[in-house]
């Protein structure tokens, strides 16, 4: 249309340039009628759905043009309608709502079991009480009941949680979730079309049907603009009796500023944006984002890193916890196991030399086994839960509380220590939710399968508004539309369970560059670059676009109302009040580019050498960050009384202070800080953090002391241990919360936070 309409007028103006003035009227007439074709179906969808926009009044100018015989003028609204639509167009392409990921993630067959014999059969056959069979790595095709072993099952794309799961016999499984270990069997309670998975993709098409449409910014102003632009060329008609003069207003009433101006700033900001590795798939999207007030999030893969990582090593009181570490790693490097990936990366981190296993059984629900240095060594679940008293059973309270994942170790028949895994916050998590707090919202809301005590956790460690466990798909939903009705809303998630409630929001944003395809097609933006603070960034860009396009669009309007008033008194003959319009076009289109000048709002720019200082210091602090347990299980050991073992660790404790984590930190009071300086605005930035280095210093200096003391006393004084453990607790407290404010105040400012997660990042 737009090749058409700018071909017509411009071969028009040549032909009446050569003085062919009939030809000239012809091809603008056939401009002018190939843009009233496709306008006047535009006003019937419109006028269908209850709107009437800018599109009426273009068509009744191009209709008055043809009428009063103004061809050029008619021609010249061609072009702009026929632009504005294209900009347009560019602008409102949604993302596919029909779930095409959803529904090529559900199974198409079964394995039923009837006797010994086992069929695959079409999913639509299943019955309910049929007895079906589920391979490895198989997703489970219906509801329904496990009936012959344990079944190792990934549910992240029902929960969205990234540890594996086992349900043992008698269990309920839910259908969509895959076969994480060995073949088991599982009695069906629903056919395919009740089952879990299938409700979701119903949910999902449902929240997305059920979403109105979003009323653009040029409908919104067009609702006032279209009756005050018919009332003045009604007036001017009856006025002057002159139908010349009528579509003369109707001429300079085309609402240019509406059609043009205010996409071009919507298509600037969208342009923006995508630099900035944020896909924004329409214009009203970036219309609505820019209004927002609220945000519902999803956690794993959102605030947190998506995968686990290693907390924290225990060990037995006859074990060193790098050799419990060790042992376990070499065990975990021929395992598949989601968990085995991150005990072996943090082993390597650690720069343990790991020794290759041999007879190695892996027996799913249950772990691995295998030979390592002639001693048989077990990896995994424990027979029995540890006794209500001892080393073991702290472990096990600990992990209960921060809601990780234990991986025992058992060498030779005895436990010998323990490895911790959770899913760790993002280190920009808090950095970032402050952003999105200045770009505008005002709630921040996170729903998560998980349950509620490590979900209460992050939101009191993240200052959420409102946090909500154990959340189905269906759940989400409820409160995204429950948000919905108080304020224009935003839903941020990574996975397929967060599909329905991503296509329910005002806005959806998938976590694109991890999550998975189905979130991606249910939303309107797609994050690319995994970095949830260019959320913030587009909210920024979205802001500015959206007032650009208003005040483009007001200006714009009131140049027209002024031309108006002139074509209604009979001073601009349509030709001229086209010629005028145009002009009035290229001063508020050049205003709306200005939208693509916007930048992202606190931003820290670095040097390259300040960006790779952050990186080495994060590196180091993974690496110190496995060690820290040490001085706990040095003050629990001292507890128990002062021994000479006690004596012997205390002094390994010193020596990892002085000799690791005191150089470290006087690096980055005399490298890094001053580096940060610049971009952090001055000094005093980093001033905090330089008192916490300065109180660290004073704890390992004390812990020294004490040392001394007794060396010449022969060992541990009673009158010690008192201050020796406060020593010890307090320096595993400071160094614990200084590591995190570190991470999330500087080193998110280098880059992806996940860059570092497989180094056992763990919070």
């Amino acid at each position: 249309m737009v090749a058409v309409t700018v071909g017509a007028l411009t071969a028009g103006a040549v032909a009446w340039f050569i003085g062919a003035t009939t030809v000239a009227d012809l091809c603008w007439v056939v401009g002018t009628v190939v843009a009233v074709v496709p306008a006047l179906w535009w006003v019937i969808a419109a006028l269908r759905n209850g709107r009437a926009g800018v599109d009426l009044i273009a068509v009744l100018a191009l209709a008055g043009t043809l009428a009063v015989q103004e061809y050029l003028a008619g021609a010249l609204i061609a072009v702009m309608l026929a632009t504005g639509h294209a900009l347009d167009s560019a602008a409102e392409r949604r993302a596919s709502r029909d779930l095409r990921a959803l529904l090529a993630h559900a199974p198409r067959t079964a394995r039923r079991r009837v006797g010994d014999t086992v069929t695959v059969i079409p999913l639509a056959q299943v019955a309910v009480d049929d007895l079906l069979v589920v391979a490895p790595g198989e997703v489970v095709p219906t509801d329904g009941v496990v009936l012959d072993s344990v079944a190792v099952l990934d549910e992240s794309v029902l929960t969205g949680e990234p540890l594996q799961v086992e349900r043992p016999v008698g269990e309920p499984v839910r259908s969509g979730v895959v076969n994480a270990g060995s073949a088991f069997q599982m009695r069906a309670t629903a056919t395919a079309a009740d089952s879990t998975y299938a409700g979701i993709v119903r949910l999902a098409e449902q929240a997305s049907a059920e979403n109105a449409p979003v009323v653009r910014l040029a409908d919104r102003y067009a609702a006032w603009f279209l009756p005050l632009s018919l009332a003045v060329a009604g007036l001017a008609w009856l006025v002057s009796g002159s139908a010349i003069r009528a579509v003369a207003v109707l001429v300079v009433a085309t609402p240019c500023p509406l059609l043009l101006a205010a996409p071009v700033a919507i298509v600037s900001g969208l342009s923006r944006a995508s630099r900035l590795g944020v896909i924004i798939r329409g214009g009203g999207a970036l219309e609505t984002l820019g209004r927002a007030r609220t945000l519902v999030m999803d956690k794993t893969g959102t605030l947190t890193a998506g995968r686990p990582a290693v907390v924290e090593v225990a060990a037995s009181p006859a074990w060193r916890t790098d050799e419990v570490l060790r042992l376990a790693a070499s065990v975990e490097q021929v395992s598949p196991h989601v968990l085995a990936e991150a005990i072996t990366n943090h082993a390597r981190a650690r720069e343990l030399s790991l020794s290759l296993p041999r007879d190695v059984v892996e027996e799913p629900g249950r772990g691995v086994s295998a030979t390592v240095d002639g001693r048989h060594v077990e990896v995994g679940k424990l027979a029995a839960p540890p006794d209500g008293a001892g080393w073991a059973a702290t472990v096990s309270g600990r992990a209960r509380l921060d809601g990780a994942a234990v991986a025992w170790l058992t060498v030779d028949g005895e436990v010998a220590g323990a490895v911790l895994l959770r899913d760790p916050l993002r280190r920009d998590a808090s950095r970032t939710l402050r952003r999105l707090r200045a770009a505008g919202l005002r709630r921040l809301i996170m729903l998560t399968g998980d349950r509620a005590e490590p979900a209460r956790e992050i939101g009191t460690v993240l200052g959420l508004d409102d946090v909500r466990a154990e959340q189905t798909p269906a759940d989400k939903v409820a409160s995204v539309r429950e948000e919905r009705d108080r304020e224009v809303t935003v839903m941020v998630g990574d996975g397929i369970n967060d599909a329905p409630a991503l296509a329910a929001a005002d806005v959806g944003v998938a976590m694109g560059a991890r999550g998975a395809t189905a979130s991606s097609e249910a939303a309107d933006i797609v994050l690319t670059t995994d970095h949830l603070d260019r959320l913030a960034d587009a909210m920024d860009i979205a802001r500015r676009a959206r007032r650009i396009a208003v005040q483009s669009a007001a200006v714009g309007m009131a140049l027209s109302l002024l031309a108006m008033a002139a074509a209604t008194v009979g001073w601009l003959p349509p030709a001229v009040g086209a010629l005028l319009q145009e002009g009035i076009d290229v001063a508020v289109i050049l205003n709306a580019l200005r939208a693509l000048r916007t930048g992202p709002a606190g931003g820290v720019t670095l040097t390259p050498d300040t960006e790779r200082m952050l990186h080495r210091f994060a590196a180091e602090h993974d690496d110190l960050r496995g060690t820290l347990p040490r001085l706990r299980e040095a003050a629990n050991r001292l507890a128990a009384g002062p021994s000479p073992q006690a004596l012997t660790e205390l002094g390994e404790v010193h020596t990892f202070l002085t000799e690791e984590l005191l150089p470290h930190e006087r690096a980055e009071e005399t490298q890094l800080y001053p580096a940060l300086a610049g971009p952090l605005g001055s000094a005093e930035a980093t001033a905090t953090m330089s008192r916490t280095h300065a109180e660290i210093e004073r704890l390992a200096l004390r812990l020294g002391d004490h040392l001394d003391v007794a060396e010449t006393a022969g060992g541990i004084r009673p009158d010690q241990v008192e201050d020796l453990l406060s020593c010890l607790y307090g320096l595993f407290t400071v160094l614990s919360l200084h590591f995190v404010q570190e991470e999330e105040n500087y080193f998110a400012l280098a880059g992806d936070p996940s860059d570092h997660a497989g180094r056992g990042d763990g919070r």
